[in-house]
């Protein structure tokens, strides 16, 4: 296999730190997590305890000023182990940047510290009931009123960590005639009135990860909390489109590390099993299945870590988040789907990681922009498509 030349001592020392709190405090109860719907809100207080929570934040807002790698480490740490109840990645890599990068400085002082030490779990709402991948077909509205309060109306689905969500990054039409020009993005808080949180919906996969609805009816956000102040007003678009690079590329981490964890199950699975007397490893199609998967999953992950490090050096374009996002969540169901037909069927028990790794995969080729859009980006970049 290529060496990965990208983490330092100190990173594979965080690795592993992490990979033992993954043993402690969420292996012996996640299958529990799964059955009941949500993961315990104590596995965050831990993580913020430990320093798990927002590493890449700066030191002053109560993270420790690390690299993405440390994160990186963490999304393929959850993601090689089948723990897919955990929206750590979320929380630190998606909700905590968008206030560093864009929130003013009462705002990170009052947010980013909650988060990193796990008092405050963070959501981002962008999703509705008729609009998903196309963030401009939102219906949401937050309109502006007389005592300097953003008066929000919509709901919300399909949001990860929803359930437990303490803030929320609500986007919202502050001024719908604009289209796209006219979205913010207000910082909502759980106790705020009229916000509501629906029910945890019921999925294929992801089973603990407490995926909800949200509702906001004539919720009363101060202008304080509109996401950058003024200056922000109608600019929540060029936000989003400016840091969905960054939540595609950790989508296409988690798919790398997902499927190498498949590969590593079903060889040692196809190891002792026995068909016809034999080792179902002892059969070529087994041998060159494996083969075909392990080349796949090797060229994707020099493909990823050359994304990351482009990530490093802020030059990660869109269109390469986009392949990356498209390329590695398709391999990640194909090898999931031949992984499952070696395990035969055992492969459709629950109780085998393979089994639920299957049924988690799905999703990614969906969220973050379905893989359709991805094309249209990709191909949008090469100068066609509509205009």
């Amino acid at each position: 296999m290529i060496p990965r030349t990208l983490f330092s001592s100190e990173h594979e020392a965080f690795r592993d730190s992490f990979r033992r709190f993954i043993e402690k405090e969420i292996a012996p109860f996640h299958a529990d997590w799964e059955e009941q719907g949500y993961v315990d809100r104590a596995v965050w207080n831990k993580a913020g305890a430990n320093g798990f929570l927002c590493p890449t934040m700066p030191e002053e807002y109560g993270g420790a000023g690390a690299d993405k790698l440390y994160s990186v480490a963490q999304i393929e740490a959850l993601s090689g182990a089948g723990f897919s109840g955990i929206g750590y990645s979320l929380h630190s890599e998606i909700v905590a940047p968008y206030i560093l990068h864009y929130g003013t400085d009462a705002q990170k002082k009052n947010f980013l510290p909650r988060l990193a030490c796990g008092e405050l779990i963070g959501a981002i709402a962008m999703s509705e009931p008729a609009a998903g991948s196309d963030l401009q077909g939102i219906k949401a509205t937050a309109t502006l009123q007389s005592d300097g309060c953003y008066l929000l109306n919509g709901s919300k689905t399909f949001i990860t960590n929803g359930w437990h969500a303490d803030l929320v990054i609500v986007v919202a039409k502050t001024n719908p005639a604009a289209g796209a020009k006219g979205t913010s993005l207000l910082l909502v808080e759980r106790d705020m009135s009229g916000y509501s949180v629906g029910k945890r919906l019921k999925k294929m996969g992801l089973k603990a990860q407490d995926t909800s609805e949200l509702f906001f009816d004539n919720v009363s956000v101060p202008a304080s909390h509109l996401l950058g102040g003024p200056a922000y007003e109608n600019r929540g678009f060029i936000c989003l489109m400016e840091q969905l690079p960054w939540e595609r590329l950790q989508i296409a981490i988690g798919a790398v590390a997902a499927s190498q964890a498949g590969i590593d199950w079903t060889v040692e699975y196809v190891k002792e099993r026995k068909v016809f007397g034999q080792n179902v490893a002892s059969f070529q199609n087994t041998r060159f299945t494996l083969a075909e998967l392990q080349t796949q999953v090797q060229v994707a992950r020099v493909f990823v870590d050359k994304c990351i490090a482009l990530l490093l050096t802020d030059s990660l374009d869109t269109a390469t988040a986009s392949m990356a996002k498209y390329w590695c969540s398709e391999l990640q169901c194909k090898v999931m789907d031949e992984c499952v037909q070696l395990f035969g069927g055992y492969g459709y028990m629950w109780e085998y990681p393979i089994t639920r790794a299957y049924a988690d995969a799905r999703v990614q080729r969906i969220y973050g922009g379905t893989n359709e859009i991805m094309k249209e980006v990709i191909t949008r970049a090469m100068g066609l498509g509509a205009k």
